[in-house]
C-alpha cells in the first residue's frame, strides 16, 4: 500500500469558499474513460483522479487509486462490503472524496467510476448519504457527470441481450441487470456524452452514433473525440468547469412525470436513426398493449416512459426497454388517485406539470412513451399503439367496467392503498 501524502491536517480545511470542484466520469468501457481521464490529468497537473479497480473482486477486495498527472498517490484495498460493490463504493467512495476536498481544498477531483456502476447511484449517494453528519457538498461542488462510449462497441453493447452475471461482472449476487441497462443509464444520467473514436463502419458509422445518442440523451452535451488526435486542453474546457450538473433532475423514468423532456419526436430519419414521442389521453386496454409489445420493440434500441391501463387507473406504470427486455414497474399514484392530504408529499415541479396538463375528465392520467431505433416505421408504431387504447364504446363503459377487463399484468404493480377522504 502507498503511503499516503494527502492526509489532512485540518478536518475544516475546505469551506464553502474554496470548495473543490467534482467531475464524475463513467462509462462501460474501461480503456476509452481512462483515456479521457489521462487527457484531464495531463492537462491539468494539480487534478487528483479518484478510481476503483474491481479486477480483484472475486477475493472480496477493491482496490481504490488516488493518482494525479505524476503517478500514483495512494494505493488501498478495501473489503467488499456485504459482498455488494454499490455497498462498498457508497461506503468509501464519499469518506474519500471528503478526506481529499479537506487536505487539499484547491485541487479538484476527479472519479472515474467502475464499468458497471451507474452514475444515478453516485448521484444519489450525494444527495442522501451525510459525512461526518453533513452533506458532502459542503465540501465539493459537483460540476457534472460526463459519460464515455466507445464507438466501436456502443451499438454491440445498446442490443446485447447479455447479463452481467452470463459475462462475469455482475457487481452483487443479486445483481440481474443486463449489459444494456447499464449502457443506457450511463448514457441517460449524463450531462455531458464523450462519443470516443470511431465506429467500424466509418464516418458514417459514426454520424449515425452521434445521432442515436442525441435521440437517447437530447439533454447532454455531446462530444466528440478522435483518440488519433486528442487535444487535452481542448477537452478539458469542454468537460471541465461547466457547471451542467442539475441535482434536481429527476431520473429517467420519471422525468415525464416531472415536466422534464423525455424524448424528441422526429420522425424522419437521420442516418437511420428514429425517435417518436407518443402521448395519449385514453387508457390502454390491458390485454391489446400487453399483446403488442413485442411489435411495438421491433426494431427498438430504447424505449421509455409511462402508461396507464384501463384496468389499473389509479397506478402509474413504468415503461423501461433496452437490451431486447421490457420492463414494467409501478411509479405509484396517480396524483387524481390521491386524496389532497398527500399532494405535499410529491414533489412541486409533479405538482406543476399535472396541474398545466389537467384534464377534468382523466385528471393527470395520460400516456408518455418515446421509441429510438434503427430502421424504425413511426407511422406503424403509432399505428399500433393507437389501436391498444380504448375504443370510444370502451371509453362509454366506463371505470367500473374497465376493472373487470381481463388483463395479464393484474397484480404485477403493488402500490400502498391510500384512502380518500
Amino acid at each position: 500500500m502507498a503511503t499516503s501524502p494527502l492526509a489532512p491536517t485540518d478536518p475544516g480545511a475546505a469551506v464553502a469558499g474554496t470548495r473543490p470542484s467534482l467531475t464524475v466520469l463513467s462509462g462501460f468501457w474501461p480503456s476509452a474513460t481512462y483515456a479521457v481521464a489521462r487527457a484531464l490529468l495531463v492537462a491539468d497537473p494539480t487534478l487528483l483522479l479518484v478510481q476503483h479497480d474491481l479486477a480483484d473482486l472475486s477475493v472480496g477486495t477493491v482496490r481504490r487509486v488516488v493518482r494525479d498527472s505524476t503517478g500514483v498517490l495512494e494505493d488501498e484495498r478495501i473489503t467488499l462490503a456485504h459482498g455488494c460493490v454499490p455497498c462498498t463504493l457508497r461506503e468509501d467512495v464519499l469518506p474519500a472524496l471528503a478526506r481529499l476536498a479537506r487536505a487539499q481544498p484547491n485541487q479538484d477531483l476527479l472519479l472515474m467510476l467502475p464499468e458497471v456502476v451507474e452514475p444515478e447511484a453516485v448521484a444519489a449517494a450525494c444527495a442522501h448519504c451525510p459525512v461526518d453528519g453533513a452533506p458532502i457538498t459542503d465540501l465539493i461542488r459537483i460540476d457534472s457527470y460526463v459519460t464515455v462510449v466507445d464507438a466501436e462497441h456502443l451499438l454491440d453493447g445498446l442490443v446485447s441481450t447479455d447479463d452481467l452475471k452470463h459475462l462475469g461482472i455482475a457487481a452483487a449476487d443479486y445483481d440481474d441487470r443486463a449489459l444494456a441497462d447499464v449502457i443506457v443509464r450511463q448514457i441517460e444520467y449524463a450531462d455531458t456524452l464523450v462519443l470516443w473514436g470511431r465506429s467500424r463502419a466509418g464516418a458514417y458509422g459514426t454520424s449515425r452514433l452521434s445521432v442515436l445518442l442525441e435521440r437517447m440523451a437530447p439533454w447532454a452535451t455531446q462530444v466528440p473525440v478522435n483518440g488519433d488526435q486528442l487535444d487535452a486542453a481542448a477537452l478539458t474546457r469542454q468537460l471541465r468547469g461547466t457547471l451542467r450538473h442539475r441535482p434536481e433532475t429527476p431520473g429517467i423514468l420519471t422525468r415525464g412525470l416531472e415536466g422534464y423532456v423525455l424524448g424528441v419526436h422526429e420522425p424522419h430519419p437521420d442516418c437511420g436513426i428514429v425517435s417518436v414521442v407518443f402521448r395519449a389521453r385514453r387508457p390502454f386496454h390491458p390485454r391489446r398493449i400487453h399483446d403488442a409489445f413485442e411489435d411495438l420493440n421491433d426494431q427498438v434500441v430504447r424505449s421509455r416512459g409511462h402508461l396507464w391501463l384501463a384496468s389499473q387507473p389509479d397506478t402509474v406504470i413504468a415503461w423501461d426497454f433496452a437490451g431486447g427486455g421490457l420492463r414494467l414497474g409501478s411509479l405509484g399514484h396517480w396524483l387524481v388517485a390521491l386524496p389532497d392530504s398527500c399532494w405535499d408529499d410529491v414533489s412541486d415541479h409533479r405538482r406543476l406539470a399535472a396541474a398545466l396538463d389537467w384534464d377534468p375528465y382523466y385528471g393527470d392520467r395520460h400516456q408518455h412513451l418515446v421509441f429510438v431505433g434503427l430502421g424504425l416505421d413511426p407511422v406503424s408504431l403509432c399505428h399500433t399503439l393507437t389501436s391498444c387504447l380504448l375504443t370510444d364504446d370502451e371509453l362509454a363503459d366506463g371505470s367500473d367496467t374497465w376493472r373487470h377487463y381481463d388483463d395479464p399484468l393484474a397484480g404485477c404493480f403493488p402500490v400502498a392503498d391510500v384512502l380518500r377522504p
